[in-house]
């Protein structure tokens, strides 16, 4: 489960906003055509899918909630169900598009795993696997040459600088067809919960279909075994912001090559971690008695916390020099003990190259941990809810219905038939299963295995650690406690044109003006001028279009 894109996957994309590459004037042809509606904020009107758990779900070893907590599972489940009974199509063929980080896999004709899976479906996918790098390209490509596929990945940052015109002219209005009770024409689907169809939305309707995450991206991890040198025996223990500073003053020992934080590039000091503990909000807030929205680094918790961090740079703290690292030598150097708190996303915590087994082998008396709220204030943020969101190519409502099918069938839940072909290919020639019957991958299987069809369409991710129960606890545990205080972007869902267009500058805006208050270069005097400087250019345009469609219902 622990893989980059679950990393990747940390990009808020709720809105589905341009979120870290300029708009590219490719969608200029997309514009308005087929009376698609004008560049102007949108909001979420329409009815979501019914939540609807599948009847026959494997019981897991600590249960999800309809809230967004995943199931966990310590083994993989002997009996498999079948989610699909039948092959969803009829001899069709459908087309699809999706970035992959992995090496192109063997061709359908020497891949048994990709010819069991059409056996399933009752007909073929024609896939274009495109390298992640590259995908942005290919997408626009795509769009110039009017050569979409009939399922195809919408991400953060792909180029689109007018989202609801772009899916009103050239996507599949599904609004009909899944929202409300609808969605029970496709099981795996109604399976997945309300707040990840949220992001599905665009323009007040409903086109996309969630790849669905674990919803927090987590407040980091950190060294319980650390801090209980220092007395701490428990987060809880430390009670405010006092307390906290002299716990990681008392873990940091230079002399021993041991400091309480450490950061990386972007990292902005571990800003990250405290930004929650301190009760921030996330992205914005919403005063729901007049509608105004507060940018998150316009409160006082936020304000709060970048203070927080310049006192730990002050006292020597933080990992000297760690604001240079990339983030493998931030994570390696974490492993080795050289820190006692960092932040990354909680997918890093689980598998054999995980947080927690890769410490235990360097140090049996490791015991890293992810971050759980502790003081009184602290709040999650909801910031991993998707890793994209697939949309639809405008077609025929019966061949529509076919790529809902696929997607249905891609959706099925962990334990079943389905998912495990998708992940582990066809037993005996991909995978074997090992003493504790969990499946692992064999030579060819490792690579038959790489098709990415977990992008088409997935579950709500599972947690689950073949070689650590251990692990799985302490992780469901986690995100129990986060998801508990989790709060969402309340402009999830709604469109600004001042919003998506501008914010990539926007954002480079405020990290660079708070890393120079971070690094000492600037005082925190010109904070304020910081915020002044991002509100004119284009963070006051996006607040009122939000606004506006916030005050419409």
């Amino acid at each position: 489960m622990n893989d980059k894109l679950s990393r990747r996957g940390l990009l808020r994309l709720g809105a589905l906003t341009a979120a870290g590459i300029a708009a590219s004037p490719l969608l200029a042809a997309c514009g308005n055509a087929g009376g698609a509606p004008a560049a102007k904020a949108q909001g979420l009107t329409v009815k979501l899918p019914t939540y609807t758990p599948l009847a026959n779900a494997l019981k897991a070893d600590l249960p999800g909630t309809a809230a967004g907590v995943p199931d966990g599972f310590f083994t993989y489940p002997k009996q498999l169900i079948r989610a699909v009974p039948t092959p969803p199509l009829s001899g069709a063929t459908i087309t699809a598009a999706t970035s992959t980080f992995l090496p192109p896999p063997p061709p359908r004709a020497q891949n048994p795993a990709w010819q069991e899976i059409e056996k399933r479906l009752g007909g073929k996918v024609e896939l274009t696997i495109v390298a992640a790098d590259d995908w942005q390209t290919k997408f626009n490509t795509m769009v110039a040459g009017n050569t979409l596929p009939d399922l195809f990945q919408y991400t953060a940052g792909q180029g689109v600088n007018n989202l609801p015109a772009f899916a009103a002219s050239q996507c599949a209005d599904l609004t009909a067809l899944l929202s409300g009770d609808a969605i029970k024409a496709y099981p795996n689907l109604a399976a997945i919960p309300e707040i990840f169809w949220k992001q599905c939305i665009v323009g007040g309707r409903l086109y996309g279909l969630p790849i669905p995450r674990n919803l927090v991206g987590g407040m980091g991890f950190y060294r319980a075994e650390m801090f209980a040198e220092a007395g701490i025996t428990d987060l809880a223990q430390i009670t405010d912001a006092d307390r906290l500073l002299e716990a990681l003053k008392a873990v940091t020992d230079p002399d021993r090559g041991r400091w309480g934080v450490i950061t990386a590039t972007g990292g902005l000091f571990g800003l990250s971690i405290f930004a929650q503990l301190f009760g921030a909000p996330n992205g914005w807030r919403l005063d729901k008695a007049t509608g105004k929205l507060t940018a998150g680094f316009e409160t006082e918790e936020y304000k709060a916390a970048v203070e927080f961090v310049i006192k730990l740079r002050e006292a020597g703290v933080i990992y000297p020099g760690s604001e240079g690292f990339d983030s493998l030598k931030r994570k390696n150097e974490f492993n080795s003990g050289k820190a006692a708190m960092t932040y990354d996303g909680l997918p890093a915590y689980l598998g054999p190259t995980g947080y927690l087994q890769t410490q235990k082998k360097i140090d049996p008396k490791a015991d890293p941990r992810p971050i759980t709220p502790f003081l009184p204030s602290a709040k999650a943020f909801l910031n991993n809810i998707v890793y994209a969101v697939n949309l639809v190519k405008k077609g025929d409502e019966a061949h529509v219905k076919d790529v809902l099918k696929v997607a249905d069938f891609f959706s099925s839940p962990f334990g079943s038939e389905e998912y495990t072909l998708v992940n582990y290919g066809v037993e005996g020639t991909d995978h074997t299963r090992d003493a504790k019957g969990n499946p692992v991958l064999t030579e060819a299987g490792a690579k038959n295995t790489t098709v990415p069809w977990k992008y088409l369409g997935a579950p709500t991710q599972p947690i689950f650690d073949a070689s650590s129960a251990e692990a799985v606890r302490i992780q469901h545990a986690a995100i129990s406690k986060l998801i508990a205080v989790g709060v969402e972007d309340p402009t999830a869902g709604l469109y600004s044109p001042a919003h998506e267009g501008k914010f990539e500058s926007l954002n480079t805006l405020r990290v660079d003006g708070l890393t120079s208050i971070i690094a000492g270069r600037r005082p925190m005097s010109h904070y304020d001028q910081v915020v002044k400087d991002w509100r004119a250019a284009g963070g006051d345009q996006a607040r009122k279009e939000f606004e506006e469609v916030i005050a419409k219902g």
